[in-house]
């Protein structure tokens, strides 16, 4: 019943104001061309009945000219395909903001998941103590990265916040001036934006979006379920940010970029507090009160605009001398305003979010073998030799005497205390090592903190290590088991009290396993570190690097998380997000609210409310390992097939995401022309499978384990598993988004390609079969028949693109012929990613 009422509200609030805004849209004016508006719905209807036909898009394309335009050369042809993608990219962001604007009408305060639903559960169960109890202790985190799936440059971003809050206001005359705009605004950026640009993009929602957000669901936890005696930890939420301090693959993040964004985020929050701190002038303007405030305001101003240091500590003080003041003589009259601010200052400190540091093992044996070699003129020596001379040596390793990633990585390491004096500890607190299989990979970097001058008792910073492909997640435990048994390292952990951070990589796990092996091997690793980490007394932290897809790891959230037995270790749920993650999930105060309550529940509901369906029995752990490896052998033997590269580099985008200037990042690791599969990064992988319309990481080989137990008379067993676990059950609705947002029909011309239609077919044939087979477990008549909300959303975001993918495919079919203006076909194609991206919001 509520699925129908919200349906019937979608189609009112979003849907309908769609069509409304819209047909406006369509009649604004572009340069020489005012009658796209109008030729579009043409374009739609030659795609949508082409493809029903079995035409290829570039007879649906010429067609289209041929039946709806005079126009007959390539360059006419051209230039009305380059104006049509823009308007669909404006189109895409017309209904992102209509979308967004309905968010908080879609959704109740008491849904499934929030605080208030959390709140009356816990008292209709007498856990109201056990909730709080967990919430003494509990935490969660998101990391915001730089991760190049974010295709909107700022100057469209700022038109998308105040087109949401015009179409909020249903203020006509504002949302014609701002479309008006948004036709004029550009929509690709000159040249690749720079690690800093990246930095200020994302500082810019933490100022506009986080601050007030987590500041006021703080207020309204501690008001839900305060009691007097009932105290939050600052750290219940937090924020992680990847910008700047992300080297792995990206040569243009250097140690002065980390400097700088580190002072960046420093004058951010600041700049917060001095902002919020005027509100709350307005109303303390009592005497004794209002000086206070006003030498804090001082002090800000001149930490702001004359650098001078500042620290949480000091801010506390004064609004400490502030409130004794209000409750004393003035009978605490706006207290509330003033423990809210200090709150806030709790939460952030001077740092706003915490800035990781992350580097590639293998930069690392790099950066050990130079220096070793510099300091004892030998390169023969096994790691562990390496490792314990160099933290023998009392003299401070010179940066200067080496170029480049050497010199740079000394910096980097030696500059931590400097960046930890200034924006406090919280302020940079861990290193994460990418590609770690061995124990060396993280004892390397404690290596870095004592060739540069730390004394043991100054290494202030946790080092992560990150599990990310199958190898290294196989190799977890037998790591993890000799780093806690190494003296050095356990001394290490007992100065950072004990608690162990490791984090496990979603995406390239997917890219390396398949969807349902990664997350299964993931889920197991998770499963020994917790016994393993507490045999020995470590309290473990599970970092999850989860991406926004299915295919990426990531999907539906809270019921990832809330679908976690107790056999994983539940101190905190941290994650992270980017691109269209960041604006599309935790894009406005609204929906970062209604999400960090769902992570924050969901880890609380693990603990406090016991579900049978969260922990798997033995019998549900056989199935599921007997289908992660049938399912796995299907996805290796596909990696395997001679024509998989050849099919992404000749058939697909791939070779266009470095081109499209969105991120500062290389599009693949390695150099040289050959493209390796080990080479290609998760994102241009799995985005080139969802421009081809196939997301073929998000579900190839689950249908086909599933339809093997079928054929040997098991589906019962399958069936079985379904309603009794709940992380099979996430694992099943998550694929069939996946799926969901395909569309084969768009690519039918290449099976019958001489060199790519037989693997086309293997495609295909597992999209109908995993298709099939899971409608027939799950019961439904459609995919994502559970969401309806996301699967309307889907259709009306997947009709607005598909004259986008018949240009961009239109385009690669002429480049594949070697027919016509190779340059502009190639430009075209570059930049019809950018609103098909835009448009799926999650790259999958």
């Amino acid at each position: 019943m509520i699925h129908d009422h919200r349906a019937e509200k979608f189609r009112q609030i979003v849907e309908n104001k769609f069509q409304i805004y819209n047909s406006l849209f369509m009649s604004l004016p572009y340069d020489k061309m005012t009658n796209i508006g109008m030729l579009l719905p043409f374009l739609y209807e030659e795609s949508k009945n082409g493809y029903q036909k079995g035409k290829t898009p570039e007879v649906i394309v010429e067609e289209f000219f041929t039946n709806h335009t005079d126009l007959h050369t390539e360059e006419q042809k051209l230039e009305l395909l380059f104006k049509i993608i823009q308007y669909i990219e404006r189109q895409v962001v017309l209904f992102d903001s209509i979308e967004d604007a309905a968010f908080p009408n879609l959704h109740s305060e008491s849904d499934s998941g929030t605080v208030t639903n959390l709140f009356e559960r816990s008292l209709q169960d007498h856990k109201l103590e056990k909730v709080r109890e967990k919430l003494r202790d509990f935490t969660v985190k998101i990391v915001f990265t730089a991760h190049p799936t974010q295709f909107y440059p700022s100057s469209v971003q700022r038109i998308l916040h105040d087109l949401r809050k015009a179409i909020t206001d249903d203020s006509i005359t504002n949302i014609d001036m701002l479309l008006q705009q948004l036709g004029k605004t550009p929509f690709v950026n000159k040249e690749k934006p720079t690690p800093i640009d990246e930095a200020l993009s994302i500082i810019y929602y933490l100022r506009y979006v986080y601050y007030d957000t987590i500041g006021e669901l703080f207020t309204k936890i501690k008001k839900t379920f305060g009691n007097g005696h009932f105290h939050l930890h600052e750290d219940l939420i937090q924020l992680g940010f990847w910008p700047g301090g992300d080297r792995d693959g990206n040569p243009f993040v250097t140690a002065d970029v980390t400097k700088r964004v580190s002072e960046e985020l420093r004058s951010a929050i600041l700049k917060s507090y001095y902002g919020n701190l005027k509100d709350v002038r307005r109303r303390l303007s009592f005497r004794g009160v209002s000086e206070v405030l006003g030498q804090l305001s001082t002090e800000l101003y001149s930490a702001i605009f004359r650098n001078e240091r500042i620290t949480a500590e000091d801010i506390l003080k004064r609004l400490d001398e502030a409130e004794k003041i209000l409750v004393e003589q003035h009978n605490s009259l706006f207290l509330d305003l003033l423990q809210n601010f200090k709150d806030r200052v709790k939460i952030f400190g001077t740092h706003f979010a915490t800035l990781d540091i992350r580097q590639d093992s293998r930069i690392h044996q790099q950066v050990i073998d130079e220096v070793y070699q510099a300091k004892f003129g030998k390169s023969e020596a096994d790691n562990d030799e390496k490792f314990n001379q160099l933290i023998q040596v009392s003299d401070k390793i010179n940066a200067d005497e080496f170029e480049d990633i050497v010199k740079d990585t000394l910096i980097n390491v030696a500059q931590v205390k400097e960046i930890q004096l200034a924006n406090g500890n919280r302020g940079m607190n861990r290193y994460i090592i990418s590609n770690s299989d061995a124990v060396k990979d993280v004892m390397n970097v404690y290596a870095f903190f004592k060739i540069t001058g730390y004394k043991d008792e100054e290494i202030n910073i946790d080092i992560v290590p990150l599990f990310e492909t199958m190898e290294g997640l196989d190799n977890s435990e037998s790591v993890m088991t000799e780093l806690y048994q190494n003296p050095i390292y356990k001394k290490h952990l007992e100065r950072r009290g004990n608690q162990q951070t490791i984090m496990l990589g979603f995406s390239d796990g997917t890219k390396d396993g398949g969807y349902l092996k990664a997350n299964w091997e993931i889920y197991k690793a998770k499963e020994v570190l917790t016994k393993l980490s507490e045999e020995n007394g470590i309290k473990v932290v599970f970092f999850d690097g989860r991406g926004g897809p299915p295919a990426r790891g990531g999907g539906k959230t809270h019921d990832f998380y809330a679908s976690q037995g107790k056999t994983i270790a539940n101190n905190k749920i941290e994650l992270t997000i980017q691109g269209q993650t960041i604006t599309s999930i935790f894009g406005n105060k609204e929906q970062a609210k209604f999400n960090f309550e769902q992570l924050l529940t969901a880890g609380v509901e693990n603990d406090v409310f016991k579900n049978s369906k969260k922990d798997l029995t033995e019998k549900e752990r056989a199935l599921i390992i007997e289908l992660a490896n049938i399912s796995y052998k299907k996805y290796s033997d596909l990696k395997a097939h001679p024509m998989f590269v050849p099919y992404l580099q000749e058939m697909s985008t791939l070779e266009y995401y470095g081109k499209t200037n969105i991120g500062s990042r290389p599009s693949k690791r390695g150099g040289g022309n050959e493209l390796k599969f080990e080479d290609l990064r998760a994102i241009p992988f799995v985005g080139s499978w969802s421009q081809l319309k196939q997301n073929v990481p998000g579900f190839f080989g689950f249908g086909f384990a599933m339809q093997q137990l079928k054929e040997e008379g098991r589906f019962h067993d399958v069936r079985e598993l379904y309603k009794g676990s709940d992380f099979f059950k996430t694992l099943v609705l998550n694929s069939m988004m996946s799926m969901n947002k395909s569309y084969f029909p768009l690519t039918y011309y290449i099976k019958d390609n001489p060199k790519f239609g037989e693997f086309w077919n293997v495609l295909f044939s597992e999209y109908n079969l995993s298709k099939d087979i899971m409608l027939e477990l799950t019961g439904f008549k459609m995919l994502q028949e559970e969401d309806p909300l996301s699967r309307k959303s889907v259709k009306i975001r997947e009709k607005i693109v598909l004259p986008l993918l018949s240009i961009q495919q239109y385009a690669l079919m002429k480049i594949q012929k070697g027919e016509g203006n190779k340059a502009a076909y190639e430009k075209l194609v570059t930049r019809s990613l950018f609103g098909n991206i835009n448009a799926s919001r999650n790259s999958a």
